[in-house]
C-alpha cells in the first residue's frame, strides 16, 4: 500500500493555506498518520524569492519563463514527495504543479505542454486535487482585508476572472490529478475543512484507518466507519 497525495487549489485568496494546514492537521491528530506538508511558491528558498520578486514587479518574465520557474519550484521536491508516498505517508500540498497550469494557463500557456513537461520531468500526479471554489470580487476582498501591498495578480480581478475559469476547466476535464473534488470556498472556514477532511476518509478510507479500525470525524469526535459514512454535499470531477 503506497500513500496519497492531496492538493487545495484555488485562486488567491481562496483559503488554499488555511485548508491544507486545517487538513495536515486533521489527518494526524484524528487518524494518527504523518504527514508531509509543502507549500507553492516556497518563498524561503532562491526559486522562490525569484518569484516574489517578479509577483512584487521587481521585474517581467514572458508566460513561458514564469511556467519554468513555478515549476522548478516543485521539481525540488519531487524525490521528497516520491520517498514519503513509497513510505505509505500522506502529502498535502498547498497549491501544486495544477496552479501552475491555471495561472499560466491563463496567459496562454498549453495543457498539452504543461502535460509534456511534467512527464519529462517526473512530476508526481496527486491522488485527489480539491479546488475551492471561490467569486474573483471574494478574492480581492480577501486579500485586500489580508495586507496592504497585493501583488501583481493578487489585485487584478479580471486576470482572477481568468485563473478561476481555467481551474474549472482543469476541474472539468480532468486534467493531471487522478480525481478532482470542487467545493464551496465561500462558506466559512471551519465548515470547509470539515467537509474536506469527510471527502479525504471517504476517498482514502483504508489509509486513514485507526488502530481501532475506524476513523474520527465530526465536531463532536464520533467515530464513523467508512462504510456507514455519509458523502458530503460536492461537485465531483
Amino acid at each position: 500500500m503506497s500513500g496519497k497525495m492531496i492538493v487545495i487549489e484555488g485562486c488567491d485568496g481562496a483559503g488554499c493555506e488555511t485548508q491544507s494546514k486545517l487538513l495536515k492537521e486533521n489527518i494526524e491528530k484524528k487518524c494518527k498518520k504523518p504527514v508531509l506538508y509543502l507549500f507553492y511558491p516556497d518563498y524561503r528558498n532562491s526559486i522562490g524569492k525569484l518569484i516574489h520578486k517578479f509577483l512584487h514587479e521587481e521585474f517581467d518574465l514572458d508566460v513561458k519563463t514564469q511556467f519554468i520557474l513555478y515549476s522548478l519550484d516543485m521539481i525540488k521536491d519531487m524525490q521528497k514527495i516520491k520517498r514519503a508516498l513509497k513510505d505509505n505517508r500522506f502529502v498535502v500540498t498547498n497549491r501544486y504543479f495544477l496552479s501552475t497550469m491555471a495561472y499560466q494557463g491563463s496567459q496562454g500557456f498549453s495543457h498539452e505542454n504543461a502535460l509534456l513537461f511534467a512527464d519529462m520531468f517526473e512530476i508526481e500526479k496527486p491522488d485527489l486535487a480539491i479546488l475551492l471554489r471561490i467569486m474573483p470580487e471574494t478574492s480581492l476582498k480577501r486579500k485586500k482585508k489580508e495586507k496592504n501591498h497585493l501583488d501583481r495578480w493578487e489585485r487584478d480581478a479580471k486576470f482572477q476572472r481568468k485563473v478561476a475559469a481555467k481551474y474549472e476547466e482543469l476541474a472539468k476535464n480532468k486534467i493531471f490529478a487522478k480525481k478532482w473534488v470542487v467545493i464551496d470556498g465561500e462558506k466559512p472556514a471551519n465548515d470547509i475543512g470539515e467537509e474536506i477532511f469527510k471527502i479525504v476518509a471517504s476517498e482514502f478510507g483504508e489509509q486513514l484507518r485507526t488502530r481501532a479500525g475506524q476513523l474520527q470525524t465530526g465536531n463532536n469526535a464520533s467515530f464513523i466507519a467508512r462504510q456507514e459514512m455519509s458523502s458530503a454535499p460536492t461537485k465531483r470531477m
